[in-house]
């Protein structure tokens, strides 16, 4: 049975089988991954963990009620953070994972292009 060593000075090692940074990258993926630690470590330590969900939930409620800009708008900020994650996540997926995200950012896309008045 493992336990915990709290005291200063000592780390936890991740669970097996989970990294932090996919091994063995480098450049774009690596520089990605570098400048993103700060922003997900703040998600996910500062902010309560139901804020992020009920922002892009909103975000997407706004894209699909308002025409024009301000859905185009909402939905170019759903899609930024779902093309994010889905960046960081690729090289854990599945074929499965890969589509659904693919098809969630061709989703947006058409969303996005339809508010702005792409069609």
């Amino acid at each position: 049975m493992a336990t915990r060593d709290n005291r200063p000075g000592r780390r936890r090692p991740l669970p097996q089988g989970e990294q932090f940074f996919t091994p063995g990258a480098a450049g774009l993926r690596k520089a990605v991954e570098e400048r993103s630690a700060v922003p997900m470590a703040f998600l996910y330590t500062q902010v309560p963990r139901w804020v992020a969900p009920a922002a892009l939930v909103i975000l997407l409620l706004v894209a699909f009620a308002v025409p024009g800009w301000g859905g185009g708008l909402a939905a170019l900020v759903v899609l930024a953070f779902v093309a994010w994650l889905a960046y960081l996540s690729w090289p854990s997926l599945g074929p499965g994972g890969r589509l659904l995200r693919v098809a969630m950012l061709v989703f947006l896309i058409v969303l996005s292009a339809d508010r702005f008045g792409a069609f």
